[in-house]
Order: C-alpha cells, then structure tokens, then sequence
C-alpha cells in the first residue's frame, strides 16, 4: 500500500484515525501497532513476519544490554550480537544474489543465484532497529519494556517503507507523552497534500519521461539530457514528496517525524547537498558508522578511509547492484575532493559557478544511480556530453512537452514557492482564503490524477 492511492486515502486512513481517536489514550499505540501491521501486510502478508521477528528480536536485545550494563564486555557481546543478525538479515534478503552472482562472475562457476523476495522498507527499519540497540548500550535511550510501543516506533506506517529513518532516542519521548491538536493535525494535512502534490503531479508525470529515455537504448544529446533531468526531478519530489506525506501523517497522530530533505538542488558544494538530501541517513551513517570510525578527529589519511567507507556503504544501502556502490564511491570521492582542496577553489569563484558544479555533479550522479548496467550508464554520459547527435524527434517532442513542467519542478525545488505561499498566508483574510483554496485545489487536481493515470511507481520501495 502506498501513500499516494485511492485505496489508502479514502479507505486506510479514514479507518485507521477514527479508530485511533477513538480509543482509550492507553490503547493508542495498540491501535497504531494492528493498524501499521494491516498496512505492510497490505501488499506483502509473508515479510510482515520478517519485520515481527526483528521487532521481537530487537526487544529482547534492548533488555538483554540493560541487563548487563554493568558488566561492559557482556553487554558489548550482545550489541555485537544484534548487529550481526540484523545486518545479516539485511544482507540475505538484499545481497545474497548480487555476491553469488559476483562469486559466479570472478570464479566462472555456476553457483544457482538465490531467488530472495527484497521485503519492502527492510532497508529502513533495520537501521531504526539497529538504532535502539545501539542507543540502549550507550545510554543514551531508556530501555522500551512495553513491546508494543516498541513494535510501534519499529512498525509505525508513516515511516515504516520509506523512511524518514527515525532514530530510537528521537522518538522514544513521544511514544509514551505525545499531545494531539487540532492544530497539528490541520499542520500534517496540508504537509501530506503538498507531498502528495509533489509524489503525483511532478513526479510521477516526469518519470515516463525519464523512463522513455532510460529505455531507449542509443539518445541523442536532446534527449539524454531531457531524460537525466526528468529523474533528477523525478527522484527529488518522488522521494522528498513521500517524506513530506510521512511527516504530515505522523503529526496527525500527534508525532514530529525528523526532517529529511531541505531544498538540496540549492546547495553550492556536494557536502552541501548531502546536508541536505535524505538527511536522517545521513545522520544514521554519520553518528553510527563515521564517528566511531573517528570521524574527523583523526589523521587526514584515516580520515580519507573514513569517509571512503562511509560512502561506499551509503551507496550499497541504496541497492544490491555494482553500480550503486560506484555512485556512493563517486560522492565519496568528490567529497574527499572538496575536504581536501576543491571546498577552497570554490569558495573564491562565484557563486552561480559554485551551484552550476554541484547541481551538474548531482545530475551527472544520477546517471550512476539510475542505470543498473554500468556500460548504459557511461554510454548515456557520452550521449549527453557531445558523442551522439544533437537532437532527434523524440527529443524535439519531449522538449516542447516537458518542458513546462520541468520549469515547474525546478521553480518548486526552491524555496521561493513556499516563501510566496507563506506571504500569502499572512496577507491577510483575502490572502488566507486563497491560500486555503489553493490546498483544495492541489487535493482535487491531485485526486484526478491518481484517477484517470495508473502510473504510480515509487522509487525508494526497491530500498
């Protein structure tokens, strides 16, 4: 079940706030937990199981760390111990048929590839369950004893397929003292039309552009760059637009859900963009993995292998094939680059040039990212910078057709459409009844979208 369907925002959702504002203040998180359980197991029923057992797991780890804080190596083998199995569980039902293909590559042998079902979203809750464990050992989180608030921080829908990655010590507050208002729930109304604006409108128009392209074999220069600009969009409000359902979602049941995008295609520098771009993984990564490697208090070489590290696994996270590990070394490079000299030599050249160079790294990044055959993708690169010919029908076609809304989605990937809205809304009694009209504008226009179009890929569920 996904967000942005008829199904869930006029069946599930209705169903699933009545019940919830209708129980007992003490059976809410039940209510939230069954109904979490009803929504993955929705399109997947056999990986609810999957997501029980790390639920289960995770619990009784939690306990088993506490039990023992006092004796440190104890407690450090059981850390261990949960990180081993969930990691585990990842990688099997991820990886196993990318290293047995691997294997079979390098060795010429005929080792049978597993057929593993990816579960939706295991990408996600593992780390937020890897996140308790971790922040249980260090103290820096109570030990949840109700299994059911933990099976719901662990299940709960708004963030349970696509994130944002919620950290246990963020949330773990608000399962047991969370206030519902009128007015945040009027504040996540409007967050999940805008996202949903974003997921349907742009998005998923700009995707069977980007599509067309991808599939096309040999594009002119027109084309491949008319493509590539498509899912750089595409990808921003697919992703970013589900973030803001998710968050809007959460504080209709009374939670604040960490931000995860803040407007990335602005940024002057690569670090700048990850700063900004699926912001909770890049907290995940960086408080669990890159300063306990020793961050950058450390020598400049283990600081370089640090960072290397990390973007390797950033990209492996993303996907089991090759070509997401190069997109991670790519950014990881370019990174190293700028920690190293290029953040100086940018800095002194304006700033237009200083966008220009991290705007053409992210596109050019998601040429890697997009193509899962690493030749594709260079060939695509060559088409794009001067080895194939310059336009075609198909790319004259597109470039008359898509171009409003690309001008469209490069206007709303700034924050100028949401300072003009917010003025708006401060006008006055005439500014705010236009601004309120807008937002059912945006719901009915989006509405006859998912209507009469049955496109409606989401990117971020092959994670």
């Amino acid at each position: 079940m996904i967000f942005s369907s008829l199904f869930f925002v006029f069946v599930f959702l209705p169903l699933v706030l009545i019940a919830y504002y209708l129980v007992p203040r003490k059976l809410k998180n039940l209510c939230l937990f069954l109904f979490s359980l009803v929504f993955y197991a929705w399109g997947e029923p056999v990986s609810v199981f999957i997501m029980l057992f790390t639920t289960l797991f995770d619990y009784v780890a939690g306990f088993l760390i506490d039990k023992y804080r006092g004796e440190r190596s104890k407690a450090r083998v059981l850390l261990v111990i949960s990180i081993c199995v969930n990691v585990g569980l990842l990688g099997f039902f991820k990886y196993s048929g990318l290293l047995v293909d691997t294997f079979n590559t390098l060795t010429g042998l005929a080792v049978p590839v597993p057929q593993v079902m990816l579960p939706i979203g295991i990408s996600f809750y593992t780390f937020e369950a890897l996140s308790y464990s971790i922040d249980v050992y260090r103290g820096e989180a109570p030990i949840q004893r109700n299994i059911i608030d933990f099976g719901t921080y662990i299940s709960f829908f708004p963030h349970l397929v696509a994130g944002p990655i919620v950290k246990y010590e963020y949330l773990a507050g608000q399962l047991h003292d969370r206030q519902e208002t009128l007015e945040k729930f009027t504040t996540g109304s409007r967050r999940f039309l805008v996202g949903m604006f974003k997921k349907v409108l742009i998005a998923n128009n700009l995707a069977q552009l980007a599509d067309k392209v991808q599939y096309l074999g040999n594009p002119t220069a027109l084309s491949a760059w008319l493509g590539i600009l498509a899912f750089t969009f595409q990808i921003y409000f697919d992703f970013s637009g589900y973030s803001d359902m998710a968050i809007g979602l959460g504080q209709m049941f009374g939670f604040t859900l960490p931000e995860n995008f803040n407007f990335p295609y602005i940024s002057r520098s690569v670090s700048e963009f990850w700063r900004r771009w699926h912001m909770t993984l890049g907290s995940w990564f960086r408080e669990y993995v890159y300063i306990p490697l020793g961050g950058n208090r450390c020598s400049l070489i283990k600081n370089i292998r640090n960072l290397a590290i990390v973007w390797v696994l950033t990209g492996i996270w993303h996907g089991a094939s090759w070509n997401f590990a190069m997109w991670g070394a790519y950014y990881g490079l370019l990174i190293i680059c700028e920690r190293l000299f290029l953040k100086k030599w940018l800095d002194k050249i304006p700033q237009f040039f200083q966008w220009l160079y991290s705007f053409l790294a992210a596109v050019i990044g998601w040429v890697f990212f997009s193509y899962l055959d690493i030749h594709k993708a260079f060939g695509m690169l060559g088409a794009m910078f001067g080895f194939a010919s310059g336009a075609d029908s198909l790319g004259i076609y597109s470039l008359l057709t898509y171009a409003p809304l690309l001008i469209v989605a490069a206007f709303c990937s700034t924050p100028l459409v949401g300072n003009l809205t917010e003025k708006l809304r401060k006008s006055g009694v005439a500014g705010r009844v236009v601004w309120s009209a807008g937002f059912v504008c945006l719901f009915v226009v989006s509405l006859s979208f998912l209507v009469d179009n049955s496109y409606n890929p989401f990117l971020y569920f092959r994670f």
